[in-house]
């Protein structure tokens, strides 16, 4: 992915630039807490999908590319420290979480300032900003729906793949989507384009966060993301539905175990999902998102942005954190 990285660094250069800017405050705890994330950002996926759909429809980015890309990244992170009070997350990426270090009161203000600038950056935008804002406030209340879906749902014990590509949808795939949607209206793409451009990234988020469920059933200490941790928060996820699938008769005695989960609960429950090889059926939906994410951009003419997105794609597939 070293030329990936190379190709998209001017343009991301600019949107951690925007970013910056937008965050500064001369409240010294606001600073000092933008800084610990900034320092530790992720890949900026949300953005390098942005990016690359702009350049795939019209070779170039404009200045609403670049808004809307940071007002991606913006609402990202504002999720996600809202995300850390909610799962009383104390790591993230290997790294202490803001509620972890300053209480959650701070994470959660925190994270409506993000919000915030992310919107003021959508409002800037020369044309469709109206729009695109409307892309961005859909996704907001999927959001919070997909939050609450799975609250619910880890209540009841009674997920089913329906609540969870419900949830998965809301909670990250949606993002991608108007991510994507908002770097294709950027640069004037047809209807046709637009299509493409939310095809590909809805498979894509949704590819994403099978993978990251598939995780958890291996763990990375290095990166926050201990074994078992959505069992641990009695998230029904895709590699235990499969498991399901291949064995019923272990169903309703595994959902009771996770309405009361422990330590032993959590180390049967992963032999099961291992054993009925509920990892193989999960990868296997993945691979078949991956795929149709990969035919959406038949739309596109071949070139550099094409390639980087089906290289895009492989990399969420095989990524191990």
């Amino acid at each position: 992915m070293k030329n990936f990285k190379t190709y998209l660094q001017a343009d991301k250069d600019r949107v951690m630039a925007l970013m910056e800017s937008s965050l500064r405050s001369d409240i010294d705890l606001l600073m000092r807490c933008n800084r610990h994330i900034l320092e530790h950002e992720g890949k900026q996926v949300r953005p390098a999908v942005a990016i690359l759909i702009a350049r795939a429809v019209a070779g170039d980015v404009t200045e609403d590319t670049i808004r809307f890309s940071a007002a991606a990244e913006l609402i990202h992170n504002a999720s996600l420290l809202h995300d850390d009070v909610a799962d009383s997350s104390s790591t993230r990426r290997g790294v202490a979480t803001v509620s972890s270090l300053l209480g959650p009161r701070p994470s959660v203000l925190l994270g409506d300032f993000w919000l915030v600038k992310g919107i003021a950056r959508i409002l800037e935008g020369d044309k469709n900003a109206s729009r695109v804002m409307g892309l961005f406030s859909k996704t907001l209340s999927d959001l919070a729906e997909g939050e609450m879906l799975q609250l619910e749902m880890a209540e009841s014990g009674k997920t089913t793949e329906k609540e969870y590509y419900r949830i998965i949808y809301d909670k990250t795939a949606t993002l991608f989507e108007t991510s994507a949607l908002a770097g294709a209206i950027s640069v004037g793409a047809t209807p046709e384009q637009e299509a493409a451009a939310s095809e590909y990234a809805r498979c894509v988020g949704i590819a994403f966060q099978i993978q990251d469920d598939i995780l958890d059933y291996f763990g990375n200490e290095a990166m926050g993301k201990p074994v078992g941790q959505d069992l641990k928060e009695k998230k029904i996820t895709l590699p235990l539905l499969g498991a399901f699938k291949a064995d019923a008769a272990q169903e309703q005695k595994i959902r009771e175990m996770i309405s009361n989960i422990g330590p032993e609960s959590i180390d049967y429950i992963r032999n099961f999902v291992l054993e009925k090889d509920g990892v193989g059926y999960a990868k296997a939906e993945m691979e078949a998102y991956l795929s149709k994410a990969v035919k959406a951009l038949d739309v596109f003419q071949d070139g550099k942005p094409k390639e980087y997105l089906i290289k895009l794609a492989a990399y969420i597939g095989n990524r191990n954190k």
